[in-house]
């Protein structure tokens, strides 16, 4: 097994994807606020790499309130189809207006008029409103150019910890624990 849990998150998660787990990217994501009250939702990983896990979001949302009062996060994967999860602990940090951009233009038009429609995570009378909004951005950006909006970016986990959690019969499971120090990367097993 790779000592650079980077370099095994990876080859776990591409595992995922050959075995056709849906939705091998979702991760349980969860906050707190500055007074510790946490939070926990579903969003999609969208990078991985040594600097660390990025997603996307708004930030005038509950996460994007709570990442900027309390910059620690931690996210759960878990792919029951292949047996394994990964649990990750960290400081998050923004990522730069360049690569939100980038990242942008993959979206899916109809996405990006979602989500310069929604004020996720805001109160709405009801759905129409959200849905006759969303269409009359359709009408205003016909072509492909749907602009970013300032308030949509993307957050990096930079991890602290990486654990790795592996389904054994009897609830004998494999459980491995990498905390980042100074000289990188050190191994502990726990129990299961």
């Amino acid at each position: 097994m790779p000592a650079d849990p980077l370099v095994r998150f990876q080859r776990w998660f591409d595992e995922a994807r050959r075995a056709r787990v849906p939705l091998p990217e979702a991760m349980a994501l969860a906050t707190a606020d500055a007074a510790g009250r946490p939070s926990v939702r579903f969003v999609l990983l969208k990078g991985a790499d040594k600097r660390g896990f990025v997603f996307f979001t708004d930030a005038r949302s509950r996460k994007g309130r709570e990442l900027r009062e309390n910059p620690r996060a931690s996210v759960a994967i878990y792919w029951n189809a292949v047996g394994k999860q990964v649990r990750i602990e960290g400081r998050t940090e923004g990522v730069a207006p360049a690569e939100v951009d980038r990242y942008w233009q993959t979206r899916p038009r109809e996405s990006r008029l979602a989500a310069l429609s929604s004020t996720q995570s805001a109160r709405l009378a009801g759905r129409s409103s959200l849905v006759a909004l969303w269409r009359k951005l359709g009408r205003r950006y016909p072509g492909d150019e749907v602009p970013r909006p300032s308030y949509w970016t993307g957050f990096r986990l930079v991890p602290e910890t990486i654990e790795f959690w592996r389904h054994r019969e009897h609830r004998l499971h494999d459980r491995e624990l990498f905390v980042r120090t100074r000289r990188g990367w050190s191994r502990k097993l726990l129990q299961p």
